[in-house]
C-alpha cells in the first residue's frame, strides 16, 4: 500500500490509529526514497558559528560591544550572552552583532534586536534570508538589508550553508 497525502488524510477522518501495519509497510516503502536531508526550511543544528572573515569585515565598520547569543567557543565580542545567559532577556548596549539561533525562535530574537535598537544600540544581524516568513516581514524588512552572495560556509563545516545569507541592521533613531 503506497501512503500518499489522499490516503493519510483519509487515515486521519477515519480515526485511524497512529501507528499500524499498513502505515508501517508504507513509510517502510517510501522510505528509502528519502535519500537526502531536506534542508531548505530546516536544518541538523540551530547554531552557526559566524564566519570569521565575515565577522572581521563588519566589526571593521562598526566595532562590536556584545554578542547577544553565543557560546563560549563561538562568541565574536569580548562582551557575550549564552544561552544559560538568556540574551533574550537581558538588555543589549553600545553596538552588537547577532548571529540568532536559525530555528524556531528567530523571530524573537529579531523582536528583540528591533526594540534594542530603539532603545539606542546599534544592531547587526546575520540570518537566514527566508524573505517569505512572518519574522522577515516584521522585523528584517524594517532594518538595511544587504543580500550576501553566495551562500556562506559557517565555521568549520565542509560545505556551505543550505540557505543564502542577509545581513540586517537596525540603526537607533535619530537623535533630535
Amino acid at each position: 500500500m503506497r501512503f500518499s497525502p489522499e490516503t493519510a488524510a483519509d487515515y486521519g477522518r477515519r480515526g485511524g490509529r497512529a501507528s499500524s501495519p499498513a502505515k508501517r509497510r508504507a513509510a517502510r516503502a517510501n522510505g528509502p526514497k528519502r535519500t537526502k536531508v531536506h534542508a531548505l526550511l530546516s536544518s541538523r543544528t540551530e547554531e552557526w558559528t559566524t564566519p570569521r572573515a565575515l565577522f572581521a569585515t563588519l566589526d571593521a565598520t562598526d566595532g562590536f560591544t556584545l554578542d547577544p547569543c553565543a557560546t563560549p567557543e563561538n562568541a565574536t565580542c569580548a562582551s557575550f550572552y549564552t544561552k544559560e545567559d538568556d540574551g533574550l532577556a537581558k538588555p543589549w548596549y553600545g553596538h552588537v552583532f547577532m548571529n540568532p539561533p536559525y530555528g524556531a525562535t528567530i523571530g524573537r530574537w529579531m523582536a528583540k534586536a528591533w526594540a534594542e535598537s530603539q532603545r539606542g544600540a546599534l544592531v547587526v544581524c546575520l540570518v537566514p534570508a527566508r524573505v517569505d516568513t512572518a519574522w522577515w516581514h516584521d522585523y528584517a524588512a524594517r532594518g538595511e538589508v544587504e543580500f550576501l552572495r553566495g551562500r556562506l560556509v559557517f565555521g568549520p563545516a565542509a560545505s556551505s550553508a543550505p540557505f543564502p545569507s542577509a545581513v540586517v541592521v537596525f540603526r537607533p533613531p535619530e537623535a533630535g
